[in-house]
């Protein structure tokens, strides 16, 4: 039987171009559907430095297309000017390699993530292989942050068109959560039978290998240790946890009466006000500002934690979520987004409101309460992602998406 070819088309993939979220699905995209004996080729955009041939995996082929750009593209304020330029250019280009490879045979399927398959989205009528699509967050329709729904409709305009373009001329767009079910219908006009929701996911052999409880208790002091993991800007809520703890600290519960500290891993453009907010609120000695972190310590921090305290206001997927859970330690997360896929309230840990510091704070409080029940929790969480949120799963997931539309295809024809 001859294998399944599946060209898969991004802007940039780990680690070519860097660590981020679209990088690293890609890139476990690729590696996993090569695990399954599927011939996948890669379509990006051209490295800045020369990488190994083999560098996703040695069954997976990259090919390069050029990613022209203006001078100093990349600069912070640059990003939108570069994705509503550049970006749709590119997807023109990608595209059109993908479809000269469905014209020669060599590719079943087309599988690509944003505007980076619009030359293929263009010629779809006339092209054998099923596109399928995955559009990630729909940030620049404002989908994951309404209070900038605004600016982005405007600044993103070019790229909206491109992304909506790809999506209708699509036989099957991925909703990467539930709750992204309907910003697919609504901004990108995708019928119901064309959405399909395979969730971002975790490789958890490489969780595992990345840290274990020895790893945390080099980190763990004696104190009661709180996490929380992400970009340092305003709507990832840390504001409103600050305020929720010095609430607690004046108060009650473990955090009043023994030693705690609250880490937080990320980097950002909110980092000096927070500062200034802890300052203000009396939290300094009890918060480590980690910083930007290589994976090794990252995840020996979730091993160290007590518990994971995600009180984003706005929210995706929230990879980090799914990594502390992985690692067993029950969640505090707010209600945005992705999360109430992930975490189940009373399950493997709490949901409040977005924006609440009141409930943040007395859940905080109830959940350290009770070491016994947050191991349970912990294990609670790992067993969810072993079933819904590892790479086993969405492999499984897309591998019969792939089935269906190419049986549909067949039936057409």
């Amino acid at each position: 039987m001859t294998a399944l070819r599946v060209a898969i088309v991004a802007r940039s993939v780990f680690p070519i171009h860097g660590l981020g979220g679209l990088e690293r699905s890609v890139y476990d995209l690729a590696r996993h559907l090569a695990m399954r004996d599927v011939q996948v080729t890669l379509i990006t955009r051209t490295p800045r430095q020369p990488v190994a041939a083999d560098v996703i995996h040695p069954a997976v082929s990259v090919r390069y297309v050029p990613y022209r750009t203006f001078p100093g593209a990349g600069r912070r304020g640059t990003t939108v000017i570069d994705r509503s330029t550049a970006y749709p250019l590119f997807g023109l280009r990608a595209g059109a390699l993908a479809a000269s490879m469905v014209e020669r045979g060599e590719a079943d399927i087309v599988h690509g993530f944003g505007a980076s398959v619009l030359g293929y989205a263009r010629r779809r009528h006339s092209l054998a292989a099923p596109l399928v699509l995955n559009p990630q967050g729909l940030e620049e329709f404002g989908a994951t942050d309404p209070s900038r729904a605004t600016l982005k409709r405007i600044g993103y305009l070019p790229l909206r068109r491109a992304v909506i373009a790809c999506a209708r001329r699509a036989d099957a767009v991925i909703a990467t959560d539930r709750a992204l079910e309907p910003a697919v219908r609504t901004h990108l006009g995708v019928p119901d039978n064309r959405i399909y929701t395979i969730p971002n996911a975790l490789d958890l052999a490489q969780v595992d290998a990345l840290a274990g409880p020895d790893d945390g208790a080099r980190l763990r002091t004696g104190m009661t240790t709180l996490l929380s993991v992400g970009r340092l800007e305003e709507n990832k809520g840390f504001h409103v946890l600050a305020a929720a703890l010095a609430a607690l600290k004046e108060h009650s519960g473990r955090i009043a009466r023994e030693p705690w500290r609250w880490v937080i891993v990320g980097a950002g453009p909110f980092r000096a006000r927070l500062e200034r907010i802890l300052g203000d609120t009396g939290l300094t000695p009890n918060v480590l500002l980690a910083g930007r972190l290589e994976d090794r310590e990252l995840h020996a921090w979730y091993e160290a934690a007590d518990l994971f305290v995600h009180p984003t206001l706005y929210e995706g997927s929230s990879l980090v979520t799914l990594e502390a859970m992985a690692h067993r330690r029950a969640c505090v997360v707010t209600d945005a987004g992705g999360l109430p896929d992930k975490v189940k309230n009373g399950v493997n840990g709490w949901i409040v409101p977005a924006g609440d510091g009141s409930a943040l704070a007395a859940t905080i409080s109830g959940a350290l309460e009770d070491n016994h029940r947050l191991r349970e929790m912990g294990e609670a969480g790992r067993r969810i992602v072993e079933r819904e949120f590892s790479w086993t799963s969405a492999v499984d997931r897309t591998l019969s998406m792939y089935s269906e539309l190419l049986a549909r295809g067949a039936a057409v024809r």
